[in-house]
């Protein structure tokens, strides 16, 4: 990586610690307890678009472990690395494809990221029974991943100028 690249990391990570950070200021409350908009992974997915693959995935590992750090516990940084990464490979597989928006792969990113954290509070917990909270993570996760999905697509013509 060249300084530049280093750089614009730096900046994008700090930028998503920023919206996370905002994000846990703001109460949204949407009826289901931890479901929240996401927005840091505006800057992942902008991220995934806009650079190289491992950028976005450095991104992406630094927002969640920084972020753990500064404002949460090893608990959080399970949780997050296991949706955030699922997400990550998702999108990336997604995005591969080509037949599907910016809007989808997020959505797609949104849904899985929900899994991720789903499975690791079943093996965490021990009790299956909390899958049955499934539909609503996936409902939250396409809503949501679709919203970001939607700025993105709006907001990448202007980081590319």
């Amino acid at each position: 990586m060249t300084t530049k690249n280093v750089a614009h990391c730096g900046i994008l990570t700090a930028l998503a610690m920023i919206f996370g950070y905002v994000e846990a200021l703001i109460p949204f409350h949407f009826g289901i307890p931890g479901v929240k908009l996401g927005l840091p992974n505006i800057i992942v997915v902008l991220a995934l678009y806009t650079l190289p693959v491992y950028q976005a995935f450095v991104i992406q590992v630094a927002r969640i472990v920084l972020v753990s750090f500064l404002f949460g516990n090893l608990s959080m940084m399970l949780y997050s690395l296991a949706g955030g990464m699922l997400s990550l490979l998702v999108m990336v597989l997604l995005k591969k494809k080509m037949w599907l928006s910016i809007a989808g792969v997020s959505m797609a990113g949104g849904v899985s990221h929900n899994i991720g954290q789903l499975a690791v509070a079943v093996l965490v917990v021990q009790n299956l029974k909390i899958a049955f909270y499934l539909p609503a993570l996936l409902t939250a996760g396409l809503v949501t991943g679709g919203l970001i999905g939607m700025l993105v697509y709006k907001v990448k013509p202007l980081i590319e100028r």
